[in-house]
């Protein structure tokens, strides 16, 4: 089964509340089998919306990362970044 990555694309409004999400969702991610590539740093935009916070987290399968993002507990650090952040968020399954 092909690993999976978590991709998302955010612009912080509120950076209090969206270091709250970061803090629990991270841990989360974590317990699904998620590891993360990248998680902010530099970057260069060469195309499409510029958001500046970047994030990419490897999964062990499709439907891990989902079921990760539908979990209770990543929904409950989820609420912290509803209202502080614009987000582009996608699970993208690699190729074999």
């Amino acid at each position: 089964m092909p690993t999976a990555l978590w991709i998302a694309h955010v612009q912080v409004s509120d950076a209090e509340s969206y270091a709250k999400y970061a803090a629990l969702a991270g841990p989360v991610i974590m317990a699904h089998g998620g590891v993360f590539l990248a998680r902010g740093g530099r970057y260069v935009q060469l195309e499409g919306n510029d958001r500046p916070r970047n994030v990419v987290a490897r999964f062990p399968s499709l439907e891990k990362a989902v079921e990760c993002y539908h979990s209770a507990d990543y929904q409950a650090a989820l609420s912290h970044a509803r209202g502080a952040s614009v987000r582009d968020l996608m699970v993208l399954e690699e190729a074999e």
